[in-house]
């Protein structure tokens, strides 16, 4: 069964520069053609993209987030659990699930750095449309 349906989960802290990535999506893949899901923060995709992978209904499912040092935590181990859970995610169920989850060295709350990380977010939206359709064209492939 060929699905031509893509989830996109993304969370909700950054949300002005994450939801770029969103916007980058949708410039290849229809929006008609994607289910979007919001979660509180980056540590909630996983869950939600294995939950979304696992109901058969998606091609793919892309997760998008920014986990920056918010000098409380260290940020370096919630953004290594988020993508190992979502690289888990994929191979449980056997769909793509793609990361454009991101943990800059130096982030900082200009102006500056947002513009910055909402065009670096664009651009990564539209690498998981291309490797979700590629990785569908190339399992397709396999397929006949």
């Amino acid at each position: 069964m060929t699905h031509t349906r893509y989830a996109f989960v993304k969370a909700n802290w950054h949300a002005e520069i994450v939801d770029q990535a969103l916007e980058g999506f949708l410039e290849l893949i229809p929006a008609a053609a994607v289910d979007v899901f919001d979660v509180p923060g980056a540590f909630e995709l996983p869950l939600l993209a294995r939950d979304l992978a696992a109901s058969g209904r998606y091609a793919a499912v892309a997760a998008a987030a920014l986990v920056v040092d918010g000098g409380i935590y260290r940020h370096d181990f919630v953004a290594a659990a988020v993508v190992n859970g979502l690289m888990r995610a994929g191979l449980d169920t056997g769909v793509p699930v793609l990361s454009v989850s991101l943990t800059p060295h130096h982030f900082q709350e200009t102006e500056h750095h947002r513009g910055i990380f909402r065009a670096h977010f664009l651009e990564k939206g539209r690498e998981a449309a291309r490797a979700a359709l590629a990785i569908g064209q190339t399992r397709a492939a396999l397929a006949a």
